[in-house]
């Protein structure tokens, strides 16, 4: 299952298969997936285990540090698009691994929290992703090219697409008031609320990780809105109705949902009932 979410060291398939996929495919690996993964993950932490969670927490917590430390490292030396959301992706499974290393079989409020921020994060990287990779799709069918540099002068031609995928890229960074924010918020207070040594080195790896991120985000933002176009190009981008609504909805949904989070909190709640009889 680590190797299904992509999480080091089983994460080497995922770049090259990325960039090698159509886009389209790329998108549908990048979260149904992982997402079928973390399920399975889950299953076995909160059913399978059950009783016995803290024999497993020494290994999440490697795992969950080791993931989200080598994605984004590697991620900042990225120039193709895919590829640097291929890490991107990577790092994301660390950080939702992380509530698992302080998952507690004795503290039934811990465990409904990091169930809950995983779920809830789940939820939000799905829309997120989706809608970054409808960007890309639009993007790539006028550029011909997943370079960065590509992508230089993005805002001058199509500001649209430029403007969503900033809203998109924030999200990912946890910058509020992007529903990322609160996702990865419920993270950290997951982490935190086991109360031990361990959990706040979680954390502390977690804030590090999330500024390293913020570098390669910010970067192609940097390109979109601050660079040339390449050969002085700004042809329009022509992007197809069911393409543009995709970005729209996705677009809507991350705003919304930041501002009124309670929705995808009520949803994660639910999980609760199927992974925690009797709470």
């Amino acid at each position: 299952f680590a190797f299904k979410v992509s999480a080091v060291p089983f994460h080497n398939w995922a770049p090259d298969t990325y960039e090698g996929a159509p886009t389209p495919v790329t998108a549908f690996l990048s979260v149904a997936s992982k997402s079928a993964g973390f399920v399975a993950i889950l299953q076995l932490v909160f059913i399978g285990f059950l009783g016995r969670a803290e024999t497993i927490r020494p290994f999440m917590f490697v795992l969950a540090a080791l993931t989200m430390t080598v994605g984004n490292v590697i991620a900042l030396r990225q120039t193709n698009i895919v590829r640097l959301f291929a890490y991107s992706s990577v790092a994301q499974a660390g950080f939702i691994l992380a509530p698992l290393a302080v998952v507690s079989a004795t503290d039934s409020d811990t465990s409904e929290k990091v169930l809950q921020s995983v779920v809830m994060y789940l939820l939000v990287y799905t829309v997120v992703n989706l809608g970054a990779f409808a960007v890309i799709i639009a993007v790539s069918r006028r550029t011909q090219s997943g370079e960065i540099t590509s992508w230089g002068g993005l805002f001058t031609y199509a500001p649209g697409l430029a403007v969503s995928m900033a809203i998109f890229l924030f999200a990912l960074g946890g910058i509020p008031p992007m529903v990322g924010w609160f996702a990865k918020f419920q993270l950290f207070n997951a982490v935190i609320s086991d109360g031990s040594a361990s959990a706040y080195a979680m954390a502390v790896i977690m804030a590090v990780n999330s500024v390293i991120s913020l570098a390669y985000y910010l970067g192609v933002m940097r390109t979109m809105f601050m660079d040339d176009a390449p050969h002085g190009d700004v042809t329009p981008v022509r992007t197809p109705i069911p393409l543009g609504a995709a970005v729209a909805i996705t677009v809507v949904a991350t705003l919304v949902v930041g501002v009124v989070p309670g929705v995808v909190a009520d949803l994660a709640k639910g999980a609760t009932f199927a992974f925690l009889p009797g709470r």
